[in-house]
This record gives structure tokens, sequence and C-alpha cells, in this order.
């Protein structure tokens, strides 16, 4: 009978402890987290414009009803269409370019020394100052707005491609050596596999930096799309919709990372599903 009961005990404790680890796993599940980390964010913000903070800055709920307001008029699908022409141009020949680069810089030590050091220069340097200096070579067109996305882009997904080929396994190079692998298979099946993680890192970042490249060209060199639209609306203190516009651009560069990461590791390194 006490070897019963001691039995019964162990059972209902393992039934509570099973209870509670399933109550922490519902609890640590990133999407519920994330959720509650906005609502958070909404709350502290509603709570911030109604105090108010400044006359200046709108409550969450009076931005929210400004975003839809621009849907409804379609000014912000407008916007949108001038403003993703040069972010999208820009940050695809930043790939292309940055991807090739940084794996040559990576593999061929003279290409490191005349190359790299051209991209440490442009990522530490100021890029508003290099906007006038756009806008005076190339005009107020869609060639300097590309061009200012590329400024910002550009350098991160070269150095950081350069790093990864640099830094690849080398236990992996070995290997492939010893198998007679040529040059060419191992820069196709070990390099770049091995180094793919962070140069999907530095397409993720690039892609951030082409988002304020964008905006940058759009409120230095000529008022269109996005900035065109944040700068209207300061200028009639319009501030919910200037919110609500700047949010915009937050929450679609945000979902296009998401994006890319789901991408990375759904097509790219599916072993990386479960992790």
């Amino acid at each position: 009978m006490a070897v019963s009961i001691r039995t019964d005990g162990e059972a209902a404790g393992l039934a509570s402890l099973s209870a509670r680890s399933a109550t922490g796993a519902s609890w640590d599940q990133p999407i519920l987290l994330r959720l509650v980390s906005i609502a958070l964010f909404a709350g502290i913000w509603e709570v911030a414009g109604r105090i108010p903070v400044s006359f200046a800055f709108p409550t969450f709920s009076d931005t929210i009803v400004a975003f839809f307001g621009l849907l409804a008029d379609g000014s912000l699908a407008t916007a949108y269409l001038s403003t993703l022409q040069p972010l999208v141009l820009g940050v695809v020949l930043s790939a292309f370019l940055g991807v090739g680069l940084g794996t040559i810089c990576g593999l061929w030590r003279t290409g490191e020394w005349l190359v790299i050091p051209v991209f440490i220069v442009l990522q530490a340097a100021p890029v508003a100052a290099f906007i006038p200096m756009v806008t005076f070579v190339y005009g107020i067109g869609m060639t300097a707005k590309t061009l200012a996305v590329m400024i910002l882009a550009l350098p991160v997904i070269v150095l950081n491609t350069y790093k990864a080929v640099r830094n690849v396994n080398e236990s992996l190079l070995v290997m492939c050596r010893s198998f007679m692998g040529t040059r060419w298979q191992t820069v196709a099946k070990i390099i770049l596999p091995d180094a793919s993680p962070v140069i999907f890192a530095g397409l993720r970042l690039g892609v951030a930096a082409g988002f304020v490249g964008v905006v940058l060209a759009e409120l230095l060199i000529t008022p269109t799309g996005i900035g065109d639209l944040i700068t209207f609306h300061r200028s009639r203190a319009d501030y919910a919709e200037m919110y609500a516009t700047i949010a915009s651009i937050i929450a679609l560069s945000t979902l296009t990372l998401v994006f890319l990461q789901w991408v990375e590791v759904r097509v790219f390194r599916p072993e990386s599903r479960g992790a």
C-alpha cells in the first residue's frame, strides 16, 4: 500500500510538473512574446500621447486612424509606388554587386587590399554628406535616389560577404582538397554554403540600410514618395498622419526583413527549420 501511495504521489508530481512545463512552453512561444511586446509598445505610446509628452506627439489610436485614412484616400499607395522603384532597384543591384565583390575580395588577397578599404570608408562616412554631391552630378531623378540607396546598402553587403568567405571553416576546405575538389567546386559547394548565414545577415542589413537610404533621398534630394508625404503632413501640423507614414515605412522594412529570414531558412538552409 505504501508503494502504491508513493507511486500515486510521484505520478501526481510528474503531472503537475508536465502541466507547468506545458504552460511555460506556451509562454515561451516567440510569436506570443512578440505580440506581447507589440501590445506593450502600443500601450506606452498611447499613454505618452495622452499625457502628452509633446503637442506634436499623437496617441497610438489617433495614428492608427490616420493610417487607415491615408490608405482610404490612396495617398499612401501613391507614395509607395514612387518610393519602391529606387528602393527595389538599388537593393537588387547592391545584392548582386555586394555578394560578388565580397566573394572576390574574400578569395583574392589583392582584391581585398584594393576594394575593401573603399567600402570601410563608405560605411563609416556620414551618408547625408554624399547626397548633395550625388544630386549635383546626377540631378534629382531616379538615378540619384538609386545611388543613395546603394551608398548605404552596398558597403554592408560587401563587408559581410567578405568576412563570411574569409572565415570559412578550414576543416571543410581541407576535406575538399583531400577529395581532389577543383577550385570551382570548393567555392560553389564548400565556401558559399558555409558562408551563407553571414551573407544573408549582410543582405538583411543591406535591405534595412536601403530603406534608410531611400527615405533620406526623398527628404534631401526631392520631395517625392514617402519623404514627400512626411514633409507635407509635417508642414500642415498633421502629426498623426506624419507618424502614421513613418510607422508604415518601419513596418514595411520589418516585414521585408522577416520575409528574407523566412526565405533563408525555408529555401537555402532547410536544416535550420527546427531551430
